[in-house]
């Protein structure tokens, strides 16, 4: 039971937006410009580093439900996600995606974590500014949105079905603010 007096039943971020729509909106406009807008990194990474963070953070909703996405995403590599929340660097994901999340996984300790050489590291196996830019940026966003979602213990479904259905409307329609039903 979330801490505070959410819509009954609505899980994770989508009750917490809902409650306050005037400061949910920028947040999911924020998501959708990071996960859906123009990026030379694919719609399937973004979702990835979202999941990869969340997953570190062990903030189960967003993990979950971003994990859900990026299989979706993938489409027939989806097993991609499951190898990389299972063991980064022993999964299938070019050594430069693996480069970006180790950034991230930086990012989710603390900002000050990433070093010349990560980027460095990054840079040689092809990553540009903007790559490097989005994966800060995505893993910054993901650790303030874990702990708004765990902070005041939002809905958390534990059947797998729920996330798979949230993975399917996020894949195809994106972050869409949820509209509060009277």
């Amino acid at each position: 039971m979330a801490y505070i007096q959410v819509p009954e039943g609505v899980p994770g971020i989508r009750s917490l937006v809902m409650f306050r729509p005037e400061t949910g909106k920028p947040l999911y406009d924020l998501a959708q410009v990071l996960l859906r807008g123009e990026s030379p990194l694919t719609e399937a990474e973004r979702e990835l580093i979202a999941a990869y963070v969340s997953y570190l953070n062990n903030c189960m909703f967003c993990s979950s439900s971003h994990a859900a996405a990026a299989r979706c995403l993938y489409g027939a590599e989806e097993n991609t996600v499951d190898e990389v929340l299972k063991d980064m660097q022993h999964s299938n994901s070019s050594d430069k995606l693996k480069a970006l999340l180790h950034i991230a996984g930086k990012v989710q300790v603390l900002g000050k974590e990433v070093t010349p050489e990560d980027i460095a590291a990054a840079r040689a196996l092809g990553a540009n500014d903007r790559e490097i830019h989005d994966t800060v940026l995505i893993a910054a966003t993901f650790c303030m949105f874990n702990r708004y979602v765990d902070g005041l213990a939002s809905l958390t479904p534990t059947d797998p079905e729920v996330y798979k259905e949230m993975g399917v409307r996020l894949a195809e329609k994106g972050y869409v603010t949820p509209q509060i039903t009277k």
